[in-house]
């Protein structure tokens, strides 16, 4: 009876609507559970500290969702991340803060039009391409990082990563900006629903007469400017920036966008799943934290979810 029902409820209103029901309610029993559970969760202190650890995968994701959506894929993202918080600080030596961010951001942009041209220009698979950039990256980070860390500008961590505006820290309020910028771009530009047809059929996009090649380099552009955003960020909030950060934070991202409706082929996922994968990934952070549950535990619980996620929004053979 139960699966008469669901196959009911499925022809009526979708799978992917009731997919997306049941996340929200596994998120909202979560919500209810850590409450009930922990005395600090509901507290303050703790919720800001959700709000402030959302922006790093939050700003990753929508880059990554971008990438995702032309049927691509973006292993850059931790590298491009840590290489701008350490240009960031590391370049406060020698000139002001925002002309350092200036330029850590515009290296961000500068690595996704290398990865975009380079996909595009010559048709490789995006997953080399930016595999190839992560470990390269990575080991510019080394050779540019003379110490093992760089202490930041009490000015620059004050105004960015210590920052409130009323109650908002400033690093979430950059994020939930940049939310709806995502959105429109995707939902009311031309651009937008080109990067969707992309994924969907690359080559009759082409045939219609649009610049794909553009478009894939635009979305990676993006990916990699969010990605630096998220480093810059990053680093004024921790106060320092080392060169081993954001090792793993690709995969963050990328489970992030599949939790939230995300299609790896491309041309499916919205901003508002990707905002709910960041929010379930946070939570579940948080309350593993709380209960001081050990990081292996923690990586093994989230790749078990993610594994669950895809099954759940796998198409029906």
């Amino acid at each position: 009876m139960l699966a008469q029902a669901t196959e009911k409820l499925r022809s009526r209103y979708g799978a992917t609507a009731l997919t997306n029901a049941a996340f929200a309610l596994a998120v909202l029993v979560l919500i209810i559970a850590a409450s009930l559970a922990s005395e600090v969760f509901l507290t303050d202190r703790n919720l800001t500290s959700i709000s402030r650890q959302i922006v790093t995968n939050g700003l990753l994701s929508l880059g990554m969702l971008l990438v995702i959506l032309t049927g691509g894929i973006d292993l850059s993202v931790g590298s491009v991340l840590a290489f701008a918080g350490l240009l960031a600080t590391g370049l406060q030596a020698h000139m002001p803060f925002p002309l350092a961010i200036a330029i850590a951001l515009a290296m961000g942009l500068a690595v996704g039009f290398f990865n975009g041209f380079v996909i595009a220009r010559f048709k490789l698979q995006p997953f080399i391409v930016t595999l190839a950039m992560m470990g390269s990256l990575r080991g510019l980070l080394y050779m540019y990082s003379d110490t093992p860390q760089y202490p930041v500008d009490p000015l620059f961590r004050s105004l960015l990563g210590g920052g409130f505006i009323g109650p908002m820290p400033v690093p979430t309020l950059i994020f939930l900006l940049a939310l709806p910028v995502v959105w429109f771009y995707l939902s009311h530009t031309v651009s937008g629903r080109a990067v969707y047809a992309i994924g969907v059929n690359e080559e009759a996009v082409r045939l219609a007469g649009i610049n794909v090649r553009k478009h894939i380099i635009a979305a990676y552009m993006a990916s990699g400017f969010l990605a630096s955003l998220a480093g810059v960020l990053l680093a004024s909030r921790l106060g320092i920036a080392q060169p081993s950060v954001g090792v793993g934070y690709e995969l963050d991202a990328i489970a992030a966008v599949v939790i939230g409706g995300g299609i790896l082929g491309g041309g499916g996922g919205r901003v508002s799943g990707v905002f709910g994968g960041v929010i379930a990934l946070a939570l579940v952070d948080n309350v593993l934290n709380l209960f001081n549950v050990e990081s292996y535990y923690q990586q093994f619980l989230k790749g078990i979810i993610i594994l669950i996620a895809v099954l759940a929004r796998r198409k029906p053979a």
